[in-house]
């Protein structure tokens, strides 16, 4: 969530726990993640880097190393009577790529562990800042992520994260309709969310029908092209690629999904996925295929 809360807004609506900041790096490869930590003390700081460390595998779950060479983590506590762990989360671009996480000064670990904010933070790591025009992509794919990558690292059950992403797709048929997607900026926020979540699960599933996946292509972008800092069009973007799958995906279904006026229809890909509705619940198919694709996007494996 790509909130734009100032700081200095922050500070005068909650009240901000002062310590020392505790600075800890995770290494990947020849990437780095730098997680820095305000809390009240040593013991709540191992708490809040314990969690972070857990997180951090998640976007090693793409490609067992960050998408960008350096980037950093900042966690505030604050005293919130919100009830998430998390209620607060911005990542900002502006000098270097950061991501900023507001964390309720008594929330537990295990209620910081079921919070799915760090993750979808973590996960806009993976592309460029596409202005408000790209916003549905931006949104989209950290809300894709959010789900299958705590799936990936133990968070959630296979079975857990499906239902989340459709009960996410379902807030966002219920959102509002007759807007292009690409029109609709920080209006129908469920409808930017998961609609473009489900345009990465309808590429996802396009490129694994070639023998690749969303992992791969953005693995080589971020190796070849990301620049966290950068502004990129989304036609840019997309097309990049397209370039590095060596398949016209992403842009076609771009044209589709930007041009939307509804929420797109996922009957095609709930059937290439086994997946159907029964009574708000969702039930799987055993047929070998659909069992593999399932398991290919939302399977646990290791993060090294």
């Amino acid at each position: 969530m790509r909130l734009q809360l100032s700081l200095s807004l922050l500070l005068a609506s909650a009240g901000v726990v002062a310590a020392p900041i505790d600075e800890r790096t995770v290494h990947a490869g020849d990437t780095e993640l730098r997680i820095m930590v305000d809390a009240a003390d040593h013991a709540r700081a191992d708490t809040l880097h314990r969690w972070l460390a857990e997180v951090a595998k998640a976007e090693l779950a793409v490609s067992g190393r960050f998408p960008l060479a350096s980037a950093q983590v900042r966690v505030e506590e604050i005293r919130s009577d919100d009830p998430s762990p998390v209620p607060w989360g911005q990542t900002s671009r502006r000098r270097n790529v950061a991501v900023l996480l507001y964390v309720r000064d008594d929330a537990t670990l295990e209620e910081l562990r079921s919070d799915w904010t760090a993750v979808h933070e973590l996960a806009h790591l993976f592309h460029p800042y596409l202005g408000m025009r790209g916003r549905w992509l931006a949104e989209g794919l950290a809300s894709y992520y959010q789900n299958v990558l705590r799936a990936r690292i133990g968070l959630l059950s296979q079975e857990q994260a499906w239902q989340r992403l459709d009960a996410g797709f379902g807030r966002g048929r219920g959102a509002v309709t007759g807007i292009r997607l690409d029109e609709l900026g920080r209006r129908g926020t469920m409808r930017v969310y998961w609609a473009g979540a489900a345009y990465w699960l309808e590429a996802d599933l396009a490129l694994r029908v070639r023998d690749s996946s969303l992992d791969a292509v953005l693995a080589e972008y971020a190796r070849c092209c990301l620049q966290g800092t950068a502004t990129v069009a989304p036609e840019a973007f997309v097309a990049e690629l397209d370039r590095i799958a060596d398949a016209d995906v992403f842009s076609s279904l771009y044209q589709r999904y930007a041009a939307a006026r509804e929420f797109p229809s996922l009957d095609a890909a709930y059937r290439q996925l086994g997946i159907t509705t029964d009574d708000g619940r969702l039930r799987f198919s055993q047929q070998t295929a659909a069992s593999r694709l399932r398991q290919a996007i939302m399977g646990r494996r290791s993060a090294n």
